[in-house]
């Protein structure tokens, strides 16, 4: 995977295809490989990039100050600078959702289209704010992420039918997360609580013009579909797609469904 040195850090990305640019922001707690079977499909009429965020896959850990989502904008901007990228569609999940957000609000002559999966740009509510910030100051207590942990946040991000139909795929996430240190761990979850302790941006999205495509599983219980709804509401030119049998990761979960929707939706863009 190609870098870019950010601050003396290195950010790694993937970077494959060739025509009007498609940047991918990925979730928490994931990578840009979860945005492979998407690439695959967009990538023979469109240049995809997926860089992997701060101390996830193989990007550097962040200094020790704590992170937020502005910071992580203002980063990610830095590294679509980096590569000269004047002008992109930009498609986040979850975290990379806010974080693009973000751009499209400061940097509206660069986001020529907005795809938001499976994402909330508002606050989280006081009692999200506890139950994650204490689930996350256990595991840095403890160093690790426990078998019974995982268990809970398989249901965070995945649909029963995935859960049911796809245990393979669930199985090597959950091994992923069981191999992360302790240094990797405190390092993601400076990242987290910059998450869970964002500002909304519900009052700003009117702001944005560009064509918004949302996105979110049926059955994404950490970010449900009511929430997509609302920011759908508050949108000037906002499509919103229900994907069925899905949870959080809906890209991984129905990737048939979710590519189908996406390519109509990127069709506007494939002469630019």
């Amino acid at each position: 995977m190609p870098t870019i040195s950010l601050n003396g850090k290195q950010l790694y990305y993937h970077d494959s295809g060739q025509g009007f640019p498609l940047v991918f922001g990925h979730s928490f707690l994931w990578d840009a490989t979860m945005w492979q079977p998407t690439i695959e499909e967009l990538s023979a009429n469109y240049r995809c990039i997926a860089p992997d965020l701060w101390a996830h896959g193989f990007s550097d850990l962040p200094d020790n100050s704590p992170s937020t989502i502005e910071k992580l904008a203002e980063d990610m901007m830095s590294f679509l600078q980096a590569l000269e990228l004047q002008r992109f569609v930009l498609i986040g999940l979850s975290v990379g959702g806010m974080w693009g957000t973000h751009l499209a609000l400061n940097h509206p002559e660069c986001v020529a289209g907005l795809v938001l999966m499976d994402t909330y740009v508002g606050a989280e509510s006081q009692l999200s704010r506890t139950y994650y910030s204490q689930m996350m100051a256990d595991v840095e207590q403890a160093g690790r992420i426990s078998p019974l942990l995982i268990e809970q946040l398989q249901m965070l991000f995945y649909s029963p039918e995935t859960i049911e139909k796809k245990p393979e795929f669930v199985e090597r996430w959950k091994q992923k997360l069981l191999s992360l240190n302790a240094e990797k761990l405190r390092a993601i979850f400076s990242i987290g609580e910059g998450i869970v302790n964002r500002n909304s941006l519900l009052n700003q999205l009117n702001l944005i013009t560009c064509p918004t495509l949302l996105l979110v599983g049926e059955n994404d219980q950490a970010r449900p579909p009511h929430e997509s709804m609302e920011m759908a509401s508050l949108l000037q030119n906002a499509q919103l797609e229900i994907i069925p049998h899905a949870g959080h990761i809906s890209n991984l979960e129905q990737p048939e469904i979710v590519n189908k929707i996406l390519k109509q939706f990127l069709q506007r863009f494939a002469d630019e």
